[in-house]
């Protein structure tokens, strides 16, 4: 299974899909935010931080084993669903096949990183993981619009919020 880090017990999910070669620490700024209305779910993707490795991933494996983390966690409602990256085709293939509140994907760059947040962007480069993930399109170069301003990008989420 996926290890994640969870904030909150009631309200919408927000569910935190980070780029490939990141892991779910790089929510952490952005789940401090998060703390009216929402359960915030980061997991770590197979092969990053503390989730195990795979020899191969596939995008409708993944979204199945998200689904199921959901589930488990008895978050039943249609979840917000954020990906960074090259994990925006994620959420878009788990809205796709589950019902899902909103999709956004972080794709743009806003803003500079501050250099208090700089350690979150920093990518951990293992030639398995990039093995395992060959299928997957990917991003020229990762941006952090919810690490240049966490409060602002928290806003965004929490205005999708019923």
């Amino acid at each position: 299974m996926l290890v994640y880090d969870r904030w909150g017990d009631f309200g919408r999910p927000v569910l935190l899909l980070h780029g490939l070669t990141f892991d779910r620490t790089m929510w952490w700024p952005l789940a401090a935010e998060l703390t009216r209305g929402c359960t915030v779910v980061a997991p770590d993707l197979p092969g990053h931080g503390d989730s195990p490795a795979r020899d191969e991933i596939s995008i409708a494996g993944l979204i199945r084993d998200l689904a199921t983390l959901l589930n488990r966690l008895d978050l039943h409602r249609a979840p917000i669903v954020v990906g960074h990256a090259s994990a925006a085709r994620l959420a878009t293939a788990f809205a796709e096949t589950y019902a899902t509140h909103h999709v956004q994907t972080v794709d743009e760059m806003v803003g500079e990183v501050p250099e208090y947040f700089r350690p979150y962007t920093e990518p951990r480069h293992d030639k398995a993981l990039l093995t395992a993930y060959a299928s997957w399109p990917w991003e020229a170069e990762a941006v952090f619009p919810h690490l240049a301003d966490p409060a602002g990008f928290a806003g965004d989420i929490q205005a999708l919020l019923p």
